[in-house]
């Protein structure tokens, strides 16, 4: 079996390609007609905060929702017409833990090789690529759960690119990691970016984050509201200045904080 790029996919400059894509819960609009285009080999980052719009476009992507309104491509195939290329080309790390805590690193891998139906020794050999650029040699024996929040996203990394995605969607990764976690976790991406040339998109609600992209979308009840890199997000937004006065300062400095809007 061909462990290269399988998606049937396009060689489409863009990986992902929202046109005009609204979505509604109910009478409840989640998405309204936004307009996204994400090139491809660019980390890019959805940024905002809950109710925004991110986890539905997640779910849009990933084909996990039925596209109501509007088009949504992924290296030029429609999500709604070609549900089978868009999914070859995906790689998905969800917000929750995909990993079993009991089985070792190399156990877990093997449990997603069985998934996409990979085996034998072409296997074999892009297993060792993927421990190799994740950096786990040394773990491939270790139960998952004695591991620390960095190394568990390198093997939930690991997992989902053992069958060569183009696109790897990240649903705010790095929720419950602390800060040397966070930064392992940026590193593992970066190199797979200069080594694989994957594209990542990932949604958060942390500023810090969104900061090592190479581009952010800031959205806001279902729109974008400013999208480019973050030098040029912070020179165009960064002389505006919100004054907020409250009766209660720690309540409000909390709220700030778990939104990652204040350090």
């Amino acid at each position: 079996m061909n462990l290269g790029h399988e998606s049937q996919a396009s060689d489409s400059p863009l990986a992902l390609d929202a046109q005009s894509l609204s979505h509604n819960y109910g009478q409840q609009p989640a998405l309204r007609d936004l307009n996204l285009q994400v090139s491809t080999g660019e980390i890019f980052a959805l940024l905002g905060p809950n109710g925004s719009g991110k986890t539905t476009l997640f779910r849009l992507i990933s084909t996990l929702a039925t596209v109501q309104r509007g088009e949504l491509l992924v290296f030029g195939q429609s999500v709604k017409t070609n549900r089978a290329a868009v999914r070859s080309a995906l790689g998905v790390v969800f917000q929750s833990p995909s990993l079993d805590p009991k089985l070792t690193v190399t156990e877990n891998i093997d449990c997603q090789a069985a998934l996409y139906g990979l085996s034998g020794a072409s296997l074999q050999t892009r297993k060792q690529e993927v421990i190799e650029q994740l950096g786990l040699q040394d773990r491939l024996r270790t139960p998952t759960e004695q591991l620390s929040g960095g190394l568990k996203r390198r093997v939930e990394l690991a997992k989902v690119i053992l069958h060569r995605p183009r696109l790897l969607l990240m649903d705010e990764p790095s929720t419950g990691l602390d800060p040397a976690s966070r930064l392992d976790l940026w590193h593992a991406l970066k190199e797979l970016q200069e080594q694989s040339s994957v594209t990542v998109l990932m949604t958060t609600h942390l500023l810090e984050e969104a900061d090592k992209a190479d581009r952010i979308a800031i959205l806001h009840q279902g729109s974008t509201v400013a999208v480019g890199p973050p030098t040029e997000l912070r020179k165009s937004l960064g002389g505006q200045l919100l004054s907020i006065q409250t009766s209660d300062q720690p309540g409000v400095q909390a709220w700030l904080a778990e939104r990652g809007l204040v350090a």
